[in-house]
């Protein structure tokens, strides 16, 4: 690889500022200006990351065994029911980006929108969509190169004619039909900027400039909004009521609307109320210290899962008509399975839980009762449900770690199959898979799940790689990935540590990694880290840690507090510099679950967090692959360029310290097959190359 030219060299300009009495030195400010010169070393660091993966020897090899198994298995996901039809979002095996089908009540299958189809330069994709009540129309939200930056299409679904579009600035699929399937509520940004965010009505074949807003800051006194704030306006299918989310803190993306919220408050109004925005009676719920995170509704009644006294949430009725949370009826209450999301099925209430990592699953009568367990076909994940707006009908999709997602469909007593996905030719008999539960510094059990060939001899000398998102209360849940098998096969373990500051139990689990405790999420993957160590797995010269956006606190932590820990380090679009991170586009929004600058506590907090800040000179740091999207708006370049710039000036080992760049690349979102296997491939690669020198 003697071949492969340096990379450029970045200009040091340190940037020294005093707050709270806290001294920070910033030797690479001058990037978040994303100017020429910055885009100039960019440019450099890409050509020098491509030239040395394209060079690693196992590369070539592992792209065409990640591409033979990916290639193997059609993905459905994305569902919806309304009226007579089934839609849902498609990958075939050829296929670049998945398209929406739309399934017929004969059973008949048929394309419906390929975003291929829409004109401009690069790779369009499908973020969400939501079907009108009366099945004849679907609001499509499409962006660029996975930007997620959406426009909306609206389509026909019988004749597939593109009937309206709305100009991109819509992001989240808080879009919701009226009764009349001719119009909706729907929400977007300013084009310049993410402050003092609306919803608005759109009627079909009207012009989206012309929007009625419908909530926004200073519209209604019954609501208080800051600019910062997104508020979002919810049509249930169902009753006369609707429902204001007010949204002060980030939130995770679709297809997840109503669930997992965090940081918001719930207002209720009645549906007449569209008449007149600006005088709507609009009635608050809950606030931010009711912890409500998810919520369902019949006819007349409003149910919420909420935190407050109950660490691992309980679910509560209240009345829409008087929404009284003082008086709610407990009709789940509290346990040791976190309760995560419930939905209305006819007269029951279904009940998602997590148990330790594993999705269960409970339904009991609106009417009330004792909740009864509906028997899982698979220990994994309940990676999405749907259910139909009249018809006393859902479908689940259920995946686990080496079982492939299936569809099932409950009617209101059981699952069952509907064998309507397809069953995965890739066979992952003889792989193993255990969760372990690692005794933390603090004495706390981790959990820790630990994949690899049955095969595998714990003799220390296996090629490892852990991974770890831990914030936002996110959950870990079972993923089949085929193209793993290439890892395996070759005497990989991957492990995933369900950290906290994550949801594997529920919000006292994220409470325990959030703020000033945000050290533990860190130290968790550490001690991890260590335990695989210790019961013969790996060792330090053969493991490496993984991590994506927010997953880069803890993989940057661990970075720069136990270099000598780790062969390498793969880091997709992460979070290193947090006390730069709120001056970014998307950081006003994660102030809520990280901190700011503007307080002693919060600059504290996000010191905690920050890598960039923490490496020092002369340091032998492990091999470092970083990745970022050109377009990223949540996580920008700059923040993982400065990371990058930072390593390879201070750096004592020798190791390379890449950035890899995508051009058509965001956060990951909307990226193409072929974007997704490459990138696999470079990381499995590097860290190959890394843990054994060849």
């Amino acid at each position: 690889m003697s071949d492969i030219t340096e990379p450029p060299i970045a200009r040091v300009d340190v940037v020294r500022e005093t707050l709270h009495g806290i001294t920070l030195e910033d030797p690479y400010r001058w990037m978040e200006t994303e100017g020429e010169e910055f885009h100039h070393w960019l440019d450099g660091q890409a050509r020098h990351a491509r030239e040395h993966l394209d060079a690693l020897p196992h590369r070539a090899g592992l792209l065409t065994r990640i591409r033979e198994l990916g290639s193997a298995l059609t993905q459905y996901f994305g569902l919806a029911m309304t009226a007579d039809k089934v839609f849902a979002l498609v990958r075939e095996p050829d296929a670049r980006v998945p398209v929406l089908t739309v399934t017929e009540a004969d059973g008949a299958s048929r394309l419906l929108f390929d975003p291929a189809t829409v004109p401009g330069d690069g790779h369009h994709a499908i973020d969400w969509y939501v079907p009108s009540p009366d099945g004849r129309h679907v609001a499509c939200a499409v962006s660029d190169s996975g930007s997620e930056n959406s426009s909306i299409h609206v389509i026909d679904a019988d004749s597939g004619a593109l009937l309206d579009t709305i100009p991109p600035t819509t992001r989240f699929a808080f879009l919701s039909w009226l009764e009349d399937s001719r119009s909706f509520v729907y929400h977007r940004y300013a084009e310049q900027h993410r402050l003092d965010s609306r919803s608005f009505l759109h009627q079909l074949g009207a012009d989206p400039a012309q929007d009625t807003v419908v909530l926004a800051r200073g519209l209604n006194p019954h609501i208080e909004l800051t600019p910062r704030d997104r508020p979002f306006l919810v049509v249930p299918p169902h009753g006369e009521w609707m429902l204001a989310i007010i949204s002060h803190g980030a939130l995770s993306p679709w297809p997840w609307t109503s669930e997992q919220l965090s940081d918001c408050t719930i207002y209720v109004a009645p549906r007449a109320g569209l008449a007149d925005p600006a005088t709507c009676p609009w009635r608050k719920v809950a606030g931010v210290v009711d912890g409500v995170t998810t919520f369902a509704t019949s006819h007349d009644t409003l149910y919420l899962v909420s935190y407050r006294d109950a660490p691992r949430s309980r679910v509560l009725a209240v009345p829409l008509a008087a929404p009284d949370l003082s008086r709610a009826r407990v009709v789940v209450p509290a346990g040791e399975r976190a309760v995560e999301s419930v939905r209305v099925v006819g007269d029951r209430l279904l009940v998602r839980d997590l148990d330790g990592g594993v999705s269960r699953v409970r339904h009991v009568p609106l009417s009330g009762g004792e909740p009864a367990d509906l028997p899982m076909p698979v220990d994994g994940a309940i990676l999405e449900w749907t259910t139909h707006p009249t018809r006393p009908e859902a479908l689940l999709l259920v995946a686990g770690w080496t079982d492939a997602p299936r569809l099932y469909r409950y009617d209101g007593q059981s699952l069952q199959d509907t064998e309507l996905a397809p069953r995965s030719p890739v066979d992952f008999g003889d792989v193993h898979v255990r969760t372990l539960h690692v005794p933390a510094r603090d004495g706390t059990p981790i959990p820790l799940t630990v994949i690899h060939h049955k095969d595998l001899e714990l003799d220390g000398d296996n090629p490892a790689m852990l991974t770890g998102y831990g914030s936002h209360g996110f959950i870990d849940l079972p993923e089949f990935r085929p193209e793993m098998l290439a890892w395996y096969e070759r005497g990989g373990v991957y492990a995933v540590a369900h950290l906290r500051g994550g949801g594997a139990y529920g919000r006292e689990w994220h409470e325990a990694g959030r703020g000033e405790r945000k050290e533990a999420t860190i130290t968790d993957f550490i001690d991890c880290a260590e335990h695989l160590i210790a019961l013969g797995y790996t060792r330090p010269g053969r493991l490496a840690a993984e991590g994506a956006s927010s997953g880069g606190i803890p993989t940057g932590g661990a970075l720069v507090r136990r270099p000598d820990l780790w062969a390498a380090m793969a880091m997709h679009v992460p979070t290193v510099n947090a006390t730069r991170n709120e001056f970014s586009e998307s950081g006003p929004i994660n102030v809520p679950e990280f901190g700011s600058v503007t307080t002693e506590e919060g600059l504290r907090d996000l010191l905690i967090i920050d890598a960039y800040l923490r490496v020092r000179d002369g340091v032998p740091y492990p091999a470092v692959l970083l990745t970022t999207g050109l377009r990223d708006a949540r996580v920008p370049p700059w923040q993982p360029a400065k990371l990058a710039a930072r390593l390879q000036a201070g750096t004592a080992s020798g190791r390379p310290v890449l950035l890899r760049v995508e051009e058509h690349g965001w956060h990951g979102a909307g990226s193409t097959r072929d974007q997704e296997q490459a990138l696999l491939a470079d990381v499995l690669a590097f860290i190959l190359h890394a843990s054994d020198g060849s």
